[in-house]
């Protein structure tokens, strides 16, 4: 594998996102007294899933997409708040989660001078941008793309273009996208014409007729396959 550069995606890949979502939720119920437990995190994941879902499709903008999930999960749990204040309190305290998946941190500093280093991300840039910046890894990535910033996301082939702009334009070929997400990450990947890695920790099964380049379930097996 002769790559120049390594672009990662953030959530679920080098972040503990599940981790970071759980108590962030957990702390904005308790707020707004409600009691969190483990059904209404698994509603909200649900909700949560579907809404990125459209997003990712284009079917919902990531600014309602804010809101909307609190205001269907008020909905199902049948209790009148509001909404948006809960918006705005999960999205502050999501923003302190800057958990990392395990290795990550290793990882990157085993490929830092060796590699150039980027990450594109679907997330909302009042969440991305903290947790960066209060993280250990803040200093790795040259190159950061943040979908809410630049108005398209993965795995629309423009938020492609635009990283590689800012990568000064390199060679496909010397690219890999590392990415836990098959719709976004990987798809956007192949659609754009660089190689795949497939992030699954979990030993999902592997889609059959999806030209994914590699497939690894511990981050520090990146290091093997370069």
């Amino acid at each position: 594998m002769d790559y120049s550069w390594l672009m990662f995606d953030a959530d679920g890949t080098l972040f503990d996102y599940d981790r970071a979502e759980t108590a962030a939720l957990q702390t904005t119920l308790t707020h707004v007294g409600l009691k969190f437990d483990d059904q209404i995190l698994l509603t909200y994941r649900q909700i949560n899933g579907r809404m990125w879902q459209e997003f990712e499709q284009g079917s919902m903008s990531q600014e309602r997409l804010k809101s909307e999930r609190f205001r269907i999960l008020c909905k199902e749990l049948n209790v009148d708040l509001d909404y948006e204040q809960m918006s705005r309190l999960y999205q502050s305290n999501l923003a302190q989660g800057t958990y990392l998946i395990d290795g990550a941190n290793e990882l990157l500093e085993e490929l830092d001078g060796r590699y150039q280093l980027a990450l594109i991300t679907n997330g909302l840039k009042d969440v991305q941008r903290p947790r960066i910046a209060d993280s250990m890894i803040r200093d790795r990535f040259s190159t950061i793309v943040i979908s809410e910033e630049v108005g398209v996301a993965k795995p629309d082939s423009k938020i492609f273009d635009i990283a590689f702009q800012q990568m000064n334009h390199p060679q496909k070929n010397k690219v890999i996208i590392i990415g836990d997400s098959l719709s976004s990450d990987i798809a956007g990947g192949i659609n754009y014409g660089i190689d795949t890695c497939w992030f699954n920790p979990t030993g999902k099964e592997i889609p059959s007729g999806m030209a994914i380049s590699y497939v690894i379930r511990a981050l520090n097996e990146l290091l093997e396959l370069l």
